[in-house]
């Protein structure tokens, strides 16, 4: 099964997916989003412990409940996404560990173990799983909006009744307006930040 994949599909993933704003007005269907999350779901995590949790904002009551919770520069980005996602890490992620990880006592590494280790264990693999959600959400034809203005405390309380929750950033989802985007910002170059020993 490994190989290359061929320039197209990488150009749609990386090289000329860009992070959108401006979002036409067509709708994100829910069965798209379970198919999403189904990619997702098999990205590598810690332990297969998938601490990961989504929450996909659609309605505009979900939508005016999340406003206040937003920086004021990414309202109106968020406003008129479809979709924006609140993706979040679940503190007690390792009482899914017996499933999750049949081989081993997983769970007891952590029950036993620091608030440290726990809190480290769950933001690490669900920012990973963050990023599968983007590359997978371009897979499927969407483009993506992350960003990290907003106040995760308002987000929690609002949304997360159940505090072993807690939000990290949000994702923009739906069909972006490519005519507004701006000139691409650049990347460093492998020489400035990368070495091979």
């Amino acid at each position: 099964m490994p190989h290359a994949l061929p320039e197209v599909v990488l150009a749609q993933l990386f090289t000329q997916a860009r992070t959108h704003s401006h979002w036409l007005a067509k709708p994100v269907p829910d069965d798209l989003l379970v198919s999403l999350y189904d990619l997702v779901k098999f990205g590598p995590t810690s332990a297969n412990s998938c601490p990961a949790r989504f929450v996909f904002i659609k309605s505009a009551e979900a939508k005016a409940r999340l406003k206040p919770c937003l920086s004021e520069s990414n309202i109106e980005q968020t406003m008129s996404a479809p979709v924006t996602v609140i993706v979040a890490h679940d503190l007690a992620f390792y009482d899914h560990l017996p499933d999750l990880y049949p081989r081993a006592d997983a769970r007891s590494w952590f029950i036993n173990g620091s608030a440290e280790k726990i809190s480290r264990t769950a933001l690490q693999s669900a920012t990973l799983q963050a990023a599968y959600l983007i590359i997978a959400a371009r897979s499927l034809g969407l483009d993506c909006g992350p960003m990290g203005g907003f106040t995760p405390a308002l987000v929690d309380a609002e949304f997360f009744t159940d505090s072993r929750w807690k939000s990290n950033l949000l994702i923009n989802l739906g069909y972006g307006d490519a005519q507004q985007l701006p000139a691409r910002d650049p990347r460093l170059p492998f020489a400035e930040v990368c070495w091979i020993e």
